[in-house]
């Protein structure tokens, strides 16, 4: 048994989102916590479990067809520093499955403003961020070739509990 795979099972603490066909063999991603700054991200599909290590801690996890090819892809919120923006922030790394693997999509540094929270919604990436002079935004993003392109604001310059309403929405 590939060591991969014992690994996937063995691990206790487990979330599990995104099962979906893929060419008529189901996958699903989940993401293992092994410490309070280190996870697995893991793909399981009929005949294999691969994993992807995120040595960060993660503010939020969901699966979905972001860029429209009928398959989820995994999209996970970290925390950390880019080589541009040298301050922790939270990102966006989207992950697919390739053939079975785990493979990054796209690993963002940023979108538009600083990212407080994101979620999943009818295809986009709807996002909650707060702009330069403290106020609040909510975005939608769309996939575009090679990463999210700005589609439209929700809110822009508004209170965080009027931010917060529009996002859940």
């Amino acid at each position: 048994m590939p060591k991969s795979r014992v690994c996937c099972r063995l691990l206790a603490v487990v979330i599990a989102a995104g099962l979906t066909t893929v060419h008529g063999r189901a996958q699903t991603f989940g993401l293992e916590q092994v410490n309070d700054s280190l996870y697995h991200l893991t793909l399981t599909t009929d005949s294999t479990c691969e994993k992807w290590i995120l040595p960060f801690p993660i503010y939020r996890f969901c699966t979905g067809d972001v860029n429209g090819d009928e398959t989820d892809e995994a999209i996970v919120g970290v925390v950390k520093a880019t080589r541009f923006f040298k301050e922790k922030g939270r990102r966006i790394f989207i992950f697919k499955n390739f053939r079975g693997r785990v493979r990054p999509l796209w690993m963002g540094s940023r979108l538009g403003g600083t990212l407080h929270d994101f979620r999943l919604k009818d295809g986009k990436i709807r996002s909650l961020e707060t702009t330069g002079n403290g106020y609040f935004v909510v975005a939608e993003y769309k996939w575009s070739h090679f990463g999210m392109r700005f589609e439209r604001f929700l809110a822009k310059g508004v209170t965080r509990e009027r931010a917060d309403t529009i996002f859940n929405e």
